[in-house]
């Protein structure tokens, strides 16, 4: 199916087609089902995430922006990011830094065990010099799991700010790793 032909069907299911939603379903969804597959490496997982993809494609095709750019490319980012946002929603939390923070194998012995404690104090002392907001949102993003948009909603500031905060924050983190 030509590129444009699926932006139409995308543009139909927008007006609540359902003709048009079961052609893009029969012409995509062998390809969005290899995406979800291939970032879930579980087959039953991948079909019910392929059909959560499907409800999100009919609830949101209102928001695909009509381009000269493929719309597959639209398609496959939404079956992609839904996989992820499964893998993320299955993760348990850390209850705590220094459970996320644990380096070493116990098997490894008393050296190993010393070595990461010092990194492990390291990675605190480098994040006690981030501000206290960024460094609890980066707490949040790489320890607990959390979106970028459930913190942004919780610090109040716009997506894009949340974003900039947290690839800012990695930078400092890293240069203070590295003195």
């Amino acid at each position: 199916m030509a590129p444009q032909d699926i932006t139409k069907l995308i543009v139909r299911i927008s007006m609540k087609d359902r003709a048009a939603f079961d052609s893009l379903y029969r012409a995509t969804s062998a390809k969005l089902f290899g995406v979800c597959l291939r970032v879930l490496n579980d087959r039953a997982e991948a079909e019910e995430a392929l059909q959560e993809v499907f409800v999100k494609i009919w609830t949101k095709a209102d928001r695909f922006a009509v381009s000269d750019l493929s719309p597959i490319s639209w398609l496959v980012a939404v079956a992609r990011n839904h996989a992820i946002d499964r893998i993320r929603a299955r993760r348990r939390p850390a209850s705590d830094i220094d459970d996320a923070l644990d380096i070493a194998d116990p098997a490894a012995g008393p050296e190993a065990a010393a070595v990461a404690a010092g990194e492990r104090d390291r990675i605190h002392g480098c994040l006690e010099e981030l501000d206290q907001v960024k460094a609890d949102a980066v707490r949040g993003a790489y320890l607990k799991g959390e979106s970028y948009a459930e913190l942004a909603a919780r610090h109040k500031v716009p997506l894009n700010t949340m974003r900039t905060w947290l690839r800012r924050s990695l930078m400092k983190l890293r240069e203070c790793l590295e003195r």
